[in-house]
């Protein structure tokens, strides 16, 4: 079987050192091989997305040295397939949709207290038919509960971590997606949600290595379940570390870490980030 990665970033800001650093490790585990290196953009939160990332994105790698296969799939531009899932799964009885805002979902939390899985159920027929007459906003939320039931294996879902989690996570995991919650797979202002988007491309594209952050190990467990209800392969799983800054924080966006335009603009050369990089 022909070794498949993806490198797959939201054009949601310009790349940094951690980004670099995931790429390239996917791309040389392709190389070795004699495997094939995609470039997914995932461009499905179109409030925060934006063109010029997404040219950016594509002229940082390329100054990496990186070459991927055309076409590059845009996730933007197949919301219709993930729509068909969700349609799919709600046949089965496996979402449900929650009327919960981000506000009520927080009351009682502290502003340093990590959020709480949430867990729901489907409203009363009635009191759904109203709420939906009256506008109100809604997201479509996987019931893990119905899943349960619709899963005979649920208990027994694994995967093959072949790098390494946070916490030393090797080898077969035991799936756990209950702690997740009842996720969100779509909303208004979002549309499709991540992790179906991620399940369904990387089923679509043939891709058999996931290689991706620590920061991304959680998500695995629940996309596991996913796959299992969607009928899709398990892609074998290798999470890398991340890299952190002097201050010992790992590269962020939202921190503003130094972008890799930021580095070339200083005179920085690909060979130099490269090397520095481990690579």
């Amino acid at each position: 079987m022909t070794f498949v990665t993806r490198f797959a970033p939201s054009p949601t800001g310009y790349l940094h050192r951690g980004h670099a650093f995931s790429a390239l490790t996917a791309f040389q585990a392709a190389r070795e091989v004699g495997g094939r290196f995609l470039l997914r953009i995932e461009d499905i939160d179109a409030t925060r997305c934006r063109p010029d990332y997404d040219a950016a994105i594509l002229e940082d790698l390329a100054w990496l040295g990186l070459a991927w296969e055309e076409p590059i799939r845009r996730q933007s531009e197949h919301l219709a397939d993930y729509h068909a899932a969700i349609e799919a799964l709600r046949q089965r009885g496996l979402v449900y949709r929650c009327f919960k805002t981000r506000k009520e979902l927080d009351i009682g939390r502290a502003p340093h207290e990590p959020a709480v899985p949430y867990v729901g159920a489907r409203l009363d027929a009635d009191d759904e038919a109203e709420r939906l007459a009256r506008g109100e906003a809604f997201a479509w939320r996987l019931s893990l509960a119905a899943a349960r039931e619709a899963l005979s294996g649920f208990e027994a879902l694994t995967f093959l971590e072949e790098g390494v989690g946070p916490h030393g996570e090797t080898g077969l995991i035991q799936a756990r997606p209950e702690t997740a919650g009842d996720i969100i797979l779509a909303r208004k202002d979002v549309g499709v949600a991540y992790h179906l988007a991620v399940v369904h491309d990387d089923a679509l594209q043939g891709v058999t290595h996931v290689i991706r952050g620590q920061d991304l190990f959680e998500a695995a467990h629940i996309q596991r379940l996913l796959q299992a209800l969607l009928g899709l392969p398990t892609p074998t799983y290798r999470h890398h570390g991340l890299l952190v800054g002097p201050d010992g924080r790992r590269y962020a966006k939202r921190d503003k870490a130094e972008t890799l335009r930021e580095l070339r603009a200083a005179g920085m050369t690909a060979d130099e980030l490269r090397a520095e990089l481990g690579f």
